[in-house]
């Protein structure tokens, strides 16, 4: 089982947000479970970039910090669905609202993301 290194820190609130967010996809299935997309298929379709074992360990851990509450369906095969918690639901409009600042900011973001990438790669073909 993986073991940090560096000791979590829960000083203050960006410390909090960071150890609970934290994860490539996280953000976006939040975001996408209060559009109402609560199926782990349908989180797949939404982000075919993330693979299964991914989302579902990404969504694991979001319903250990209370933001989300999974239902498991008796039946065959198995039916399970996603849904914010209350405490989940406050997270929303601070992700409505960093969605909307990459939108206002998106080609600034493109080029500076994508002069990040060109320099890396010229390092590289340097090494």
């Amino acid at each position: 089982m993986y073991q940090r290194k560096i000791p979590i820190s829960l000083n203050c609130g960006l410390d909090l947000i960071g150890e609970v967010l934290y994860g490539k996809w996280k953000i976006r299935i939040l975001y996408f479970i209060s559009q109402g997309f609560i199926r782990p298929g349908e989180l797949q379709r939404k982000i075919p970039d993330a693979s299964r074992r991914v989302l579902n360990m990404q969504l694991n851990q979001l319903e250990a910090h209370e933001l989300v509450t999974k239902t498991i369906y008796p039946q065959l095969p198995p039916k399970v669905e996603y849904k914010l918690t209350e405490f989940g639901e406050t997270l929303i409009p601070v992700i409505a609202m960093l969605g909307q600042w990459g939108d206002e900011h998106k080609e600034r973001l493109r080029n500076v993301i994508q002069r990040q990438q060109e320099l890396a790669i010229s390092e590289a073909k340097q090494q």
